[in-house]
C-alpha cells in the first residue's frame, strides 16, 4: 500500500466521522470540535489514567475559570509574549479580559492565596481544562490544531532541592502512559538560545541553574543519547521534550516537562525557610498528553481507530440471529452481564440481516460481537468474533468470555 493510501485511510478527520468520535459545526465556528458521546468515553479514560498516576504521586485536584483579567498575564509575562494568540473579552464595564490560552498564572494564583511554609512544598495541582487561542483559519487541522484545546495539566510548586525528585516522578508517569500505548519515546533537551535573550523570562543565573537541574535529572535517569533544542525552550525555562513514532513513520512532539524559575518571581510567590527567610519555590509545569485533542488526532492516526479494549468507546456489540422472544431475552441479559462488570456494551436488535449487523459492527471497529441465536440459547456458549487485530477467543460459557474482556478492560490491555 502506498504511503498516500495508508495516510489517507488512517486520516483521523476521517475516523472522527466515521467512527462517530467528534465532529465541526459551522455555526459554533472552525477549530472548535464538539465530542460525541463516544468519543467522550475516549477523552474520559485517557485522563482517568492520567489522573490516577497523579493521585499516587499525591497531586490535588484544582479548577479555575475560562477567562482572567489582563493584569494577570501581564504579571505572568504571558500578555507580552502572547498577546496576539489571546482572544480578547471586554466587559460592559470597560474591563479587558482573555480566554485562557494556558493554567499556570492560575495555579500560581492558588498556590499565593496564604503564607506557605517549607514544611507543605511539594504541592501539586492537577486539572484537565479546556484552553483557548485564536489560530489562524489556514493553521487549523481537525484536531490536531484547534482553537480550543484540553490539557491534562499539572503544576509542581516545590523547593529547589526538591527538584530533580519531582521531576524524575514526572518522567516515571510519562514512561508508564506510553508504554501502554506501546510508543517508544525520544528525548529533547529543549534550552534557550543565548544569542536571543529578549526571547525569555528570567535572568541567566536563573537560566544556568534550571538547565544543570535538568541536566541531573536527566544523568540520574541513566540517559545518554538525546536531541539537543537550542532555542525550543518555553520563554520562562528550558524543558525536556518527548519525541514519539507512530506507525506510519512520523515523529511528533507528545509530552513536556517544564522547569520554571521566572515565573515564580514575576508572580511573586514565596515560601518560609526552615530559618524564617522568604524563599522563591520552583515551578515545574508538565502535561503527559500535551492536548487531549492533538493527542487523540495522532493516537487515531497510528492505529486506524482499532483502539485496544480497554480504550474502544464500545467493547462489545450483541446482535441477534432474529428478534423471536427467547432470543431477544439472553441478548439483552448478555448486554446487562457486560455492563454490570463494567463493559461498554450496545445490543443490535435491528431488523437488518445479521450479515449486516456484523458488517456495521466491523466498520465500527469494535473489539468484540457476540451473535446470540438458537444455537447460543441452548448450549450458554458463543463463538466471539474478534476484530481483525485481536487475538481470537475460542467458544467459551457467556460469563466466561465476558469476564476475560472484563480482565483486558482493567488491565487496559
Amino acid at each position: 500500500m502506498s504511503e498516500e493510501r495508508k495516510l489517507s485511510d488512517s486520516d483521523h478527520r476521517r475516523l472522527g466521522q466515521e467512527l462517530d468520535l467528534f465532529i465541526f459545526s459551522d455555526l459554533v465556528g472552525s477549530g472548535l470540535p464538539l465530542w460525541t458521546p463516544r468519543g467522550t468515553v475516549l477523552r474520559q479514560e485517557l485522563d482517568d489514567f492520567v489522573q490516577e498516576m497523579r493521585d499516587e504521586h499525591g497531586y490535588l485536584p484544582v479548577t479555575i475559570p475560562h477567562i482572567t483579567k489582563k493584569e494577570l498575564y501581564q504579571k505572568s509575562g504571558h500578555w507580552t509574549k502572547f498577546s496576539d494568540d489571546l482572544f480578547h473579552i471586554k466587559s460592559r464595564e470597560g474591563h479587558e479580559f482573555a480566554m485562557k490560552p494556558m493554567n499556570c498564572p492560575h495555579h500560581a494564583q492558588i498556590y499565593a492565596s496564604r503564607p506557605r511554609s517549607y514544611r507543605e512544598l511539594p504541592i501539586r495541582y492537577r486539572e484537565t481544562t479546556t484552553n483557548y487561542r485564536d489560530e489562524q483559519t489556514g493553521e487549523l487541522n481537525g484536531i490536531l490544531r484547534t482553537r480550543s484545546f484540553t490539557q491534562d495539566d499539572a503544576h509542581v510548586f516545590c523547593r529547589e532541592e526538591q527538584v530533580v525528585e519531582e521531576f524524575l516522578k514526572i518522567w516515571t508517569m510519562v514512561e508508564k502512559f506510553y508504554k501502554t500505548f506501546e510508543y517508544s519515546l525520544k528525548l529533547r533537551f529543549s534550552t534557550r538560545d543565548e544569542k536571543t535573550p529578549e526571547a525569555y523570562a528570567g535572568e541567566p543565573e536563573q537560566w544556568d541553574k534550571a538547565e544543570t537541574e535538568l541536566k541531573e535529572a536527566l544523568t540520574r535517569h541513566g540517559v545518554t543519547n538525546l536531541e539537543e533544542g537550542v532555542g525550543d525552550a518555553a520563554f520562562y525555562g528550558p524543558k525536556l521534550d518527548f519525541l514519539a513514532t507512530d506507525s506510519l513513520g512520523r515523529e511528533w512532539q507528545v509530552a513536556t516537562i517544564q522547569i520554571d524559575f521566572a515565573q515564580p518571581k514575576g508572580m511573586e510567590l514565596a515560601y518560609t525557610k526552615d530559618d524564617g527567610k522568604s524563599e522563591r519555590p520552583v515551578m515545574i509545569h508538565h502535561a503527559i498528553m500535551g492536548s487531549i485533542e492533538r493527542f487523540l488526532a495522532v493516537y487515531i492516526e497510528h492505529t486506524s481507530g482499532k483502539f485496544p479494549v480497554w480504550l474502544a468507546p464500545e467493547q462489545v456489540r450483541v446482535v441477534t440471529l432474529n428478534n423471536e422472544a427467547p432470543i431477544l431475552k439472553l441478548a439483552k441479559d448478555v448486554v446487562k452481564k457486560a455492563r454490570d462488570l463494567g463493559l461498554r456494551a450496545e445490543l443490535d436488535d435491528s431488523n437488518e440481516s445479521v450479515s449486516k449487523k456484523i458488517h456495521d459492527s466491523e466498520t465500527m471497529k469494535i473489539p468484540y460481537t457476540l451473535v446470540i441465536g438458537e444455537k447460543e440459547l441452548k448450549s450458554g456458549q458463543v463463538e466471539p468474533r474478534s476484530r481483525t487485530d485481536i487475538k481470537k477467543l475460542p467458544v467459551t460459557k457467556i460469563d466466561d468470555f465476558l469476564s476475560q474482556v472484563a480482565a483486558q478492560a482493567a488491565d487496559r490491555t
